[in-house]
């Protein structure tokens, strides 16, 4: 697959602009997906996504063929996201205890079939816990732990996307464990 998008590159550096939308076909759902792990909002996530994109096209002469393009696509979506949540304001979410109500969040006003109502609770208090705990760590680690356990890169890609000597990654996601370690050492 990674010859198919190099041939597409290639294509959309010799001014093929149709090259690039089986590119966007290709990557559009690895991408959303890691924007909104990391930033936890459908709508950043897909703006972010898209500026990502917008971002590979108008410097795609800057790419270097010899890497992968995947790599320098997520860089490029990782550094936006960063940016984003230095920049954003506090937002509501469906975790958010809604007024006038002891404790209670969107999320208990769902209806739920699969487990019972406790069960179900205790699962999302502790999801939004450990969720809770991973946003609050900074970014340079909460990023690093993103890519490496939930997209699943290797430590040679992390190193590419961040741009950041492999030793660093190596270091930063011992360090990320270990704040995140220490953060849920009483659940």
């Amino acid at each position: 697959m990674e010859q198919f998008i190099k041939k597409k590159i290639i294509q959309v550096k010799k001014g093929d602009q149709s090259a690039f939308s089986d590119v966007v076909s290709f990557y559009q759902d690895k991408i959303y997906q890691h924007c909104y792990r990391m930033l936890g909002n459908k709508h950043e996530a897909e703006d972010i996504a898209q500026e990502a994109f917008i971002r590979a096209y108008v410097n795609i002469d800057s790419f270097d063929e010899s890497r992968k393009f995947s790599t320098w696509l997520y860089r490029i979506a990782t550094n936006l996201t960063i940016d984003r949540m230095r920049k954003r304001k506090p937002d509501f979410h469906l975790d958010a205890e809604v007024r006038g109500t002891d404790g209670l969040d969107m999320y208990s006003q769902l209806a739920s079939t699969e487990r019972l109502p406790g069960e179900e609770v205790e699962s999302r208090e502790l999801q939004r816990y450990i969720h809770h705990e991973i946003s609050q760590l900074p970014a340079k680690y909460r990023s690093i732990i993103m890519l490496r356990y939930l997209e699943e890169f290797s430590l040679k890609e992390i190193s590419d996307i961040l741009d950041v000597p492999l030793g660093t990654v190596k270091t930063r996601i011992h360090r990320g464990r270990e704040a995140l370690r220490k953060r849920l050492r009483h659940v």
